[in-house]
């Protein structure tokens, strides 16, 4: 079994890896971590990445962190009937947003961030995020920013004029989603996660503070796969319900 998982908006696969590689070894799924393309087509390059996906035979898992989040879930709902059973499951971290972004959060601040990174280029957009931020995302945006050059403000708008899966797309995916939150993140509420997690059909949540993600960002991927092999096992829909928190 293979998982293709995709970045967050202005994030990359150094990030992804960071977070899913050691959850899936341990159960033996290879991770495919998805690198973005730097600008307006970032969300066109995920989609083709998982078009492509399907050319190898095989169960996959889809998912991604975020926008990667979004993106995976509504290229499944789209794609269900190609993919089929191959489809073994959906890992989705940190989802924004259900349906247009409108003021979500997470949309409000990539917009922000585009116009700083227009203005005044990318290295103060990195120090006008990193100043109100916890030193580990301050580093992390210092290291994943500058690899997007003049087409970090262009991916930001298009992470936020992307929708996320409305309602019934999300109630379309009748296949074991693990989803990871966390508790105290404004950017990615966590009524967002438990929201998709009442309508997917098969879905489990498991959350984790914030601060956890800091010092080890698996944290968040133990927490989509643990909760993904939960709804596995569960089997049926409608037993997708509690979101423990889970510890490092």
């Amino acid at each position: 079994m293979r998982a293709v998982v995709l970045p967050g908006s202005g994030s990359d696969d150094v990030f992804v890896r960071s977070v899913f590689t050691e959850p899936l070894r341990a159960v033996g799924i290879a991770l495919q971590a998805v690198a973005p393309r730097h600008g307006h087509d970032v969300i066109e390059g995920y989609r083709a990445e998982l078009d492509a996906a399907l050319d190898t035979p095989g169960p996959l898992l889809v998912g991604g962190i975020s926008l990667g989040a979004h993106v995976a879930a509504s290229w499944a709902a789209k794609r269900r009937t190609a993919v089929g059973p191959r489809l073994a499951g959906l890992l989705l971290a940190l989802p924004a947003w259900t349906g247009p972004a409108g003021d979500a959060a997470a949309a409000l601040a990539a917009r922000a961030t585009s116009a700083q990174a227009r203005t005044h280029g990318v290295p103060a957009a990195v120090a006008a995020a990193g100043a109100g931020s916890p030193p580990w995302l301050a580093a992390e945006l210092a290291r994943a920013w500058p690899r997007y050059g003049t087409g970090l403000a262009a991916a930001l708008d298009a992470a936020a004029a992307e929708p996320a899966p409305d309602a019934a797309a999300l109630r379309s995916l009748a296949v074991p989603a693990g989803i990871a939150a966390l508790v105290d993140d404004p950017v990615h509420p966590l009524t967002v996660a438990e929201h998709w997690r009442g309508v997917l059909p098969r879905a489990v949540l498991l959350s984790a503070p914030l601060a956890l993600l800091g010092a080890d960002p698996a944290v968040l991927g133990r927490a989509a796969v643990l909760a993904w092999l939960r709804a596995a096992r569960a089997g049926s829909p409608g037993s997708n319900r509690g979101h423990p928190t889970i510890s490092p």
